[in-house]
């Protein structure tokens, strides 16, 4: 019988699975820099106490559903093992059933650099595929610059990144990105955003 707990395991990074298909670029070399300030025991240190939570699918995959950019930047630096949080055994299910229930559980983000959402098949079988998306790297910049709070809404950067997208043109990002910002923090505290994780605007009476 699958365990009904959260077991802790040990694998290879290479063989993880994402659940989403972009990332923030920028934000991955954020997490590369700081990587790197580490000492040799400061990393293994932060390894050992990281882990990636994750589902166990069909063929005894795992999925991580949360760490993205974390992942991709140890991919990055040539990290082999990091550990798991299995949250949960899903590989009795069909394959054909698999990201049904994933999405049911929000543990699953299929939606492009564009914010369209896409068939499962598109989400990236690995880590290094994740496809770049400069609005969801803004919206990370901005919940450090304290543009709205930390939220434990599933993937909420990414509807910060949506809201965003239609309201920021990508050549003012990524040609003129402190106004991009200026900008950014002018709408995440709008009435049009109060709907948003996070948000910490003031509600108008």
């Amino acid at each position: 019988m699958p365990s009904a707990h959260p077991q802790l395991v040990s694998v290879k990074l290479e063989k993880l699975h994402p659940t989403q298909i972009t990332v923030g670029k920028e934000e991955v070399a954020l997490k590369r820099r700081e990587w790197e300030k580490l000492s040799k025991k400061a990393r293994t240190t932060a390894l050992s106490q990281h882990w990636f939570p994750a589902i166990s699918g069909p063929g005894g995959l795992h999925y991580i559903v949360d760490h993205h950019h974390f992942g991709l930047a140890l991919i990055e630096e040539e990290v082999k093992l990091v550990s798991l949080l299995v949250l949960k055994d899903l590989s009795f299910i069909e394959p054909a059933h698999f990201w049904t229930v994933m999405d049911h559980h929000q543990w699953v983000h299929p939606y492009d650099a564009n914010g369209l959402r896409c068939n499962f098949d598109a989400i990236p079988r690995r880590l290094e595929q994740l496809q770049d998306d400069p609005y969801r790297s803004l919206a990370g910049e901005l919940r450090r610059a304290g543009g709205y709070a930390k939220d434990v809404t599933p993937f909420s950067e990414f509807l910060w990144a949506d809201f965003f997208r239609s309201r920021i043109t990508r050549e003012m990002l990524e040609q003129h990105f402190t106004k991009a910002m200026a900008k950014a923090m002018k709408l995440a505290g709008s009435q049009d955003a109060r709907y948003l994780p996070g948000w910490t605007g003031v509600i108008a009476s």
